[in-house]
């Protein structure tokens, strides 16, 4: 799951634009895009953050990587929580 902030996303043109965009860079992806909270969640089917990022970006807005749940670091077996040492 990829997601980017998108601060100048403000209507839903901009909504239908940014969803064009996505779905010429990568057909197969799932989107799910919040515009309220000017972010853009991606399930990709073959392209990458970088390649959606682009994509975002020659459209006309400022992406901006965030991270996701199922981006975050999963715990290491040696220690409790991921976060010691």
């Amino acid at each position: 799951m990829i997601a980017f902030e998108v601060k100048d996303m403000t209507c839903g043109h901009c909504v239908g634009v940014i969803r064009q965009a996505l779905e010429a860079a990568d057909p197969g992806a799932r989107l799910s895009i919040d515009l309220a909270g000017q972010r853009v969640t991606i399930e990709p089917a073959q392209a990458d953050a970088n390649a959606l990022s682009a994509a975002i970006a020659e459209a006309g807005y400022t992406p901006r990587p965030v991270e996701t749940a199922a981006t975050m670091r999963a715990p290491s077996a040696a220690t409790c929580c991921g976060q010691c040492h």
